[in-house]
């Protein structure tokens, strides 16, 4: 099946391509700057990933979206939440960092574009850890979305997410498995010279990381082969 990916740089969209690119052909990268704080990392690190999989890549922007809300993912003057180790889990920080149908959004575009490059399939990376506390994230989102698509568009699509079962940890693992390049994703809500290591995004990815025995060379890496243009 001809696929679209939606490439975030993250671990989770990098790891559901490879996952993906098994099975099917991908013929497109999407990233979105949608006025997010760590928007030029995640193009870096997406285009790193493009080319390593030999697909173009588009950067589609969207400031109008990072206008809506109140995210402190899009609003400087709202913190990025620094919950503890025991707190990522819970649900009471996804509202703090929630874009209003960002991913609903994001589906649509990736949408009209298989329709234009004659493509059944949009790659998502999609979790079982955040699908507990973000809905867009969950299988019953996905099934939503394919119904939704058979009457606004031309084709059936199909919304493929190799990861939705699966932990980060699990992630990691399967990271590794397929040999993807884990060593330039970019994770962090924030969007400096390295990852903050505070926010729930990063606290998720070291746990996953350290409970993969990963976490130290991984950062030695990241540090060599990921750092700022």
């Amino acid at each position: 099946m001809r696929a679209i990916t939606l490439l975030s740089g993250g671990l989770d969209s990098v790891v559901a391509t490879w996952a993906a690119r098994r099975e099917h052909q991908i013929v497109l990268a999407l990233t979105f700057d949608y006025g997010q704080r760590a928007a030029q990392r995640e193009y870096q690190a997406a285009v790193q990933i493009a080319e390593q999989l030999q697909c173009p890549h588009k950067l589609i922007s969207l400031p109008w979206l990072g206008r809506l809300g109140d995210s402190a993912l899009t609003n400087l003057q709202q913190p990025i939440p620094a919950p503890s180790e025991d707190q990522i889990d819970s649900p009471a920080f996804a509202q703090a960092v929630w874009v209003p149908n960002r991913n609903g959004i994001f589906l649509n575009i990736a949408a009209a574009h298989c329709e234009a490059l004659n493509s059944s399939g949009i790659v998502c990376g999609f979790n079982a850890e955040e699908a507990a506390t973000f809905p867009d994230n969950s299988p019953e989102f996905m099934e939503a979305a394919e119904n939704f698509f058979t009457y606004s568009t031309g084709r059936r699509l199909h919304v493929l997410a190799p990861t939705a079962h699966l932990t980060k940890a699990q992630i990691v693992q399967l990271g590794r498995q397929l040999a993807a390049p884990l060593h330039v994703i970019w994770s962090c809500y924030q969007g400096g010279e390295h990852h903050c290591w505070q926010c729930e995004s990063c606290l998720r990815l070291r746990r996953a990381l350290v409970a993969s025995g990963l976490w130290e060379t991984w950062q030695q890496q990241q540090e060599s082969t990921n750092a700022p243009s």
